[in-house]
C-alpha cells in the first residue's frame, strides 16, 4: 500500500507566497519521477512542474521563474516553492510519484489535492 499526503495549500494574495509538499509512504522501493498538476474549474488538469531521480527538472511555461519543483529522495518527499503567485494560479494541486514498490512493481499514484487560492 502506498499514500502520497499533499499539503501547503492556503488562501494568499497576488504576489505571495506557499510551498507545497508531498510525502509517499508505504511498501515504496524506489520513486522515479514526481510531478505536480493542477486542476483550475471549468480546465482540464496540467502539469505544473516534474522532477525526475536524479534532480532534473521540467516546468510549464506558465511557471517559469516562478515556481520551483525540488525532492528529498531520503524523505520521499517532493516540494512545490511558488512565488509571485497570480490569481490564474488557483486552483487543486496534485501530486504524483512513478514509483516502484516492494514488489518492484512500476506504478503511478496520486495524491488527494490540496487547494491554493489566491485572492485579495
Amino acid at each position: 500500500q502506498v499514500q502520497l499526503v499533499e499539503s501547503g495549500g492556503d488562501l494568499v494574495q497576488p504576489g505571495g507566497s506557499l510551498r507545497l509538499s508531498c510525502a509517499a509512504s508505504g511498501s515504496i522501493f524506489r520513486i522515479d519521477a514526481m510531478a505536480w498538476y493542477r486542476t483550475a474549474p471549468g480546465k482540464q488538469r496540467e502539469l505544473v512542474a516534474s522532477v525526475n531521480y536524479g534532480g532534473t527538472t521540467t516546468y510549464a511555461d506558465s511557471v517559469k521563474g516562478r515556481f520551483t519543483i525540488s525532492r528529498d529522495n531520503a524523505k520521499n518527499t517532493v516540494y512545490l516553492q511558488m512565488n509571485g503567485l497570480r490569481p490564474e494560479d488557483a486552483a487543486v494541486y496534485y501530486c504524483n510519484a512513478d514509483l516502484w514498490n516492494t514488489q518492484h512493481v512500476l506504478q503511478r499514484y496520486w495524491g488527494q489535492g490540496t487547494q491554493v487560492t489566491v485572492s485579495s
